[in-house]
C-alpha cells in the first residue's frame, strides 16, 4: 500500500482522536480505497463514519460544532462535522444514510479491517463490502472506485 504523506498524516491524527471512541468507526470513500491498495484517483478529504454518541463526545474535544447535514445531497447524517486541522480535511458522519431513490437507507458496515499507520490504528470496511457500498452510492466517482477495488481480486 502506498499512500500520500498528507493522507498518512491525516489518518494518524484521526486514529489518535478516535482512539477514545467506544463504538466501531470506519474510514470510508477514497481514503479507504487507497488503504486497500487500489488507486482512488484522488483523495481530497477523509470520510469517517462514527456513532452519534462518539460524535457528541469527540467533536467538542477537537473544536467541531455538532450539526446536521452533509456535503452532498444524496447523503445525510444526524451529526456532521468537518475538521480542518489536518493535512487533508476530515468529514465526520454520524448516523450516515444514503438516498436510494425512494428512501434514506442507513450505511453501517458489517466488516471492520484494522490498518496500522505509524503505530496508530484506523479501520476500514473489508474490500468486498467497500466495493458494494461504493457501487450503491451511485456517483460516477464511487462507481469508478468500486471498479478499481474489484481489480484487486
Amino acid at each position: 500500500m502506498s499512500i500520500s504523506p498528507d493522507l498518512a498524516t491525516s489518518l494518524t491524527a484521526i486514529g489518535s482522536i478516535m482512539d477514545g471512541a467506544t463504538d466501531p468507526w470506519w474510514i470510508m470513500g477514497s481514503a479507504a480505497v487507497a488503504l486497500h491498495g487500489a488507486d482512488p484517483d484522488s483523495v481530497g478529504d477523509v470520510d469517517v463514519l462514527l456513532s452519534v454518541a462518539d460524535a457528541r463526545r469527540i467533536f467538542p474535544t477537537i473544536g467541531i460544532e455538532l450539526r446536521r447535514g452533509s456535503a452532498h445531497a444524496l447523503f445525510r447524517s444526524s451529526i456532521f462535522g468537518r475538521w480542518t486541522e489536518t493535512a487533508l480535511p476530515v468529514e465526520f458522519m454520524a448516523d450516515f444514510r444514503r438516498y436510494s431513490g425512494t428512501a434514506w437507507v442507513p450505511v453501517r458496515p458489517t466488516t471492520r479491517q484494522a490498518v496500522e499507520l505509524d503505530g496508530t490504528m484506523v479501520f476500514i470496511p473489508e474490500r468486498a463490502e467497500m466495493e458494494t457500498m461504493l457501487a450503491k452510492f451511485g456517483r460516477p466517482k464511487d462507481i469508478e472506485r468500486a471498479r478499481r477495488l474489484a481489480t484487486l481480486s
